[in-house]
C-alpha cells in the first residue's frame, strides 16, 4: 500500500482498512507461532501499512 493511496482515503475507509490489517496481523502472528507462515515478509508489510494509516489519521485529525 502506497502513502498516496492512504492519503486519498476518507476517515471511514482508513478505520475499516486499519481493522482489516490488524486482523491480518493477528492471523499472521498466529501462523508464525504454529509454523505455518509461508510469506514471512508479509508480517513486516502489514506492520508498516498499519503505521502509514495511523500516521495519516493523526495528520488528518491535526488539520481538523
Amino acid at each position: 500500500m502506497k502513502i498516496d493511496d492512504v492519503r486519498g482515503m476518507t476517515p471511514d475507509q482508513l478505520n475499516e482498512q486499519l481493522v482489516n490489517l490488524k486482523k491480518e496481523q493477528f492471523n499472521l502472528r498466529f501462523q508464525r507461532a504454529t509454523g505455518q507462515l509461508e510469506k514471512t515478509h508479509r508480517v513486516d508489510e502489514v506492520r508498516k501499512d498499519i503505521a502509514r494509516i495511523k500516521t495519516v489519521m493523526r495528520a488528518k485529525q491535526a488539520q481538523a
